[in-house]
């Protein structure tokens, strides 16, 4: 025994000396990814501060052949059997594919000049490079995104060989290739634009934060803070991924950067392990709901609807949070039935100190929102700042650490923080090759639909099947993102059914009577793109939670959607009550507001409209969890359905019930409460005193 594990012991090392002659053979090719990588962050930060920057078709050129370029080097083709190392056709598709999407920066006069009347080069280019596009999406998104836009490619041209249904006249392949790729109707259209203008600059910022040290005190603070309460590890899971999701806004991030510590911690206290991974997958899901970045979405539909980014995290602000208090209240319902109890405090870290060991890291945060909010400025220049600040904080951190503690100072305290700024940019650009291709790719179905007009297509066979039935429109829209979102990331998606089901919610809704403000319809289909994300069978947060875990996968999956069920009810309840959205319709026509739909921001009515909402999700958290202050019995589960319709919608029931102010909707809600609760503390009475 004792010479086999010897044996056994030199084997490994031999593995392990093996593997690193592998990786210092191998060591220029990863200074290499990260040297363009980090050239790409810098050019990302030149365009803000350019005194005479490209024009925006130019710099979404570079971006696109950045991203390429990076692709191509990261997801070598044969990755699992070359032990990570780029393979020489690599570097060729690498460079064919950077150079193709560079070619509309350097052809770009050239191309303005002849609109339409396209040379032969052209379109060999455009065709070679989309290919290599679809096979750089193939590579680091899965197959299905790069199918989908085949499929839709197929569509374009062989129109005229359709269903009769949805025939059209089809497109060439000259005029294909001109329209997808030498235009800005596709691949260089506004969803690759807000990837190179709005989206890398926050991307940049989060990673950034992450490398100074803001993920790791995000979940000691919530540990420490929520530890020795019921379930303290998933409350501080659910706190934990909602801050983390403020700088990352990827769900499968979320879950692996929080889950490595939260997922053990719960399973420890008691919670079974596909629960445990469960909660983190809802945590995780929900932080691309969380201003300022929610998944790289709130740029593009700010781009789409024409309003500032402001707005739009303005209108998203309830929901997101509403979703998060009700994740809370699950997990400490959770705990209740399986009688959890917390951490022993004195195992936990103090929580003063380590609020102020990591108080830097909040400053940057409150004040990009400052700006964005505040003080009104562009999204460009608020993260632009942002980032500024928080480089300076990673510069300073570790000096000012050492004199307050009375450590020695050397040349290392000085320059760690400019190797932490260098593995940010980095880190930041690598993190942005998935959305850059979702975006490019995704314009392509956006192409599709300015080319064929399928969304016209598209509203007729819905308003068929649906027979004016605007809940039943809204069952539908919601089940195809659901079915995309299992093979698509959490922004193709939302740009591809913001470009086909978004008009459809619009227009029936109006044909049937419902007043609804553009952003309810957009952020409708982008709820139900995130929970794609942890829907069984393809769900990819789940499969991630349910590795550190080792639970069941499907089982995680199963359990992770009954906890996200709370976030599916949240569309559509702020479609028939915009009012969550902190919109509200305008009762007189006003020539001075178009729209017809004026901002909630009166503080009384928006802290009224969140608590009742928070009460609303409650009431149909403990439906759903058969448990309030003790289990419910069958008629007091029943009794939060009225509650939560009166919550949700005041507005529908003080119309129907002719109450005088929909306030009085909101009394009889807060009531139904009161008078559950109380029935619950009569029957448990007996086993209190017992």
């Amino acid at each position: 025994m004792q010479s086999s594990t010897l044996d056994n012991l030199n084997t490994n090392s031999a593995e392990a000396l093996e593997g690193q002659r592998h990786f210092n053979s191998q060591r220029w090719q990863y200074w290499l990814v990260a040297i363009i990588a980090f050239c790409w962050s810098l050019f990302q930060l030149y365009t803000v501060i350019a005194p005479d920057p490209f024009n925006s078709t130019q710099v979404r050129s570079i971006h696109l052949s950045f991203a390429l370029l990076l692709a191509f080097l990261i997801y070598p083709f044969l990755h699992r059997w070359s032990k990570f190392s780029i393979s020489w056709y690599d570097f060729l598709f690498a460079v064919i594919a950077s150079i193709g999407a560079f070619y509309i920066f350097w052809e770009f006069k050239s191309l303005a000049l002849r609109p339409g009347d396209y040379l032969q080069r052209d379109i060999i280019i455009a065709m070679i490079t989309t290919f290599f596009l679809l096979e750089a999406s193939r590579r680091v998104l899965g197959p299905a995104l790069a199918i989908v836009a085949i499929v839709f490619l197929v569509y374009d041209h062989f129109g005229p060989y359709m269903p009769e249904m949805i025939a059209h006249r089809g497109a060439s392949l000259n005029k294909l290739a001109g329209h997808m790729f030498l235009t800005t109707e596709g691949i260089f259209g506004v969803p690759l634009g807000v990837s190179a203008s709005f989206v890398f600059l926050f991307v940049l910022f989060g990673s950034l934060l992450e490398k100074a040290g803001a993920g790791q005190y995000f979940i000691n603070l919530s540990y420490a803070v929520l530890g020795r309460f019921r379930g303290g590890p998933a409350k501080a899971s659910v706190v934990a991924s909602g801050l983390t999701g403020i700088i990352s806004g990827s769900s499968t991030a979320n879950t692996v950067t929080t889950g490595t510590f939260t997922i053990p911690l719960m399973k420890h206290v008691g919670f079974p392990a596909h629960k445990a991974a469960a909660v983190e997958v809802a945590a995780s899901t929900n932080g691309q709901l969380m201003p300022p970045i929610m998944g790289a979405a709130a740029f593009i539909i700010a781009e789409y609807l024409g309003i500032s980014y402001a707005n739009v995290i303005y209108a998203a602000f309830i929901p997101a949070f509403v979703s998060y208090f009700a994740l809370f209240y699950v997990v400490h319902l959770e705990a209740c039935k399986l009688g959890i109890k917390g951490e022993d405090p004195s195992l936990l870290p103090p929580k003063l100190k380590t609020f102020l060991s990591g108080l830097h890291y909040l400053i940057p945060i409150f004040f990009l929102i400052y700006t964005l909010v505040w003080l009104q400025q562009s999204a460009i220049s608020a993260a632009f700042n942002a980032i500024m600040f928080i480089m300076l904080i990673m510069v300073v951190q570790r000096p000012i650490t050492a004199l307050m503690t009375k450590q020695s100072l050397n040349t290392a305290t000085f320059t760690q923080g400019f190797v932490d700024i260098f593995n940010g940019m980095v880190s930041g650009a690598r993190n942005m090759v998935p959305i850059a291709l979702a975006t490019a790719v995704a314009g392509i179905v956006v192409g599709s639909v300015t080319l064929t007009g399928i969304g016209q297509v598209l509203i007729e066979v819905i308003e068929q099947l649906a027979n004016g039935n605007i809940m039943l429109i809204l069952i539908f829209t919601a089940f195809i993102s659901l079915i995309l979102g299992m093979g698509l990331p959490t922004t193709a998606n939302y740009i591809i059914m913001a470009s086909l089901t978004a008009p459809v919610i619009l227009s029936l809704s109006m044909d049937t009577g419902y007043l609804v403000p553009a952003i309810a319809a957009h952020l409708f289909v982008f709820y139900f793109g995130i929970l794609a994300d942890d829907t069984p069978p393809v769900g990819i947060a789940a499969y991630a939670a349910a590795g550190i875990a080792r639970a069941n996968a499907i089982k995680t999956g199963i359990q992770g959607f009954t906890y996200d069920m709370r976030t599916a009810i949240l569309p559509f309840v702020f479609f028939f009550n915009s009012e969550i959205l902190l919109i509200r319709a305008i009762d007189e026509y006003d020539p001075s507001n178009a729209s017809g739909w004026v901002w909630i921001t009166n503080p009384f009515e928006v802290g009224l409209i969140f608590l009742m909402t928070t009460l609303g999700m409650f009431a149909f958290v403990s439906f759903l969890q058969s448990y309030f202050y003790i289990r419910t019995t069958w008629y007091e589960r029943l009794l939060f359905i009225p509650a939560m319709l009166v919550l949700f919608l005041p507005n529908e029931v003080a119309r129907l019930a002719a109450l005088p102010h929909p306030y009085l909707s909101y009394a009889i809600g807060v009531g139904l409460f009161g008078m559950i609760f109380m029935l619950q503390k009569w029957r448990d009475m007996p086993r209190a005193t017992a």
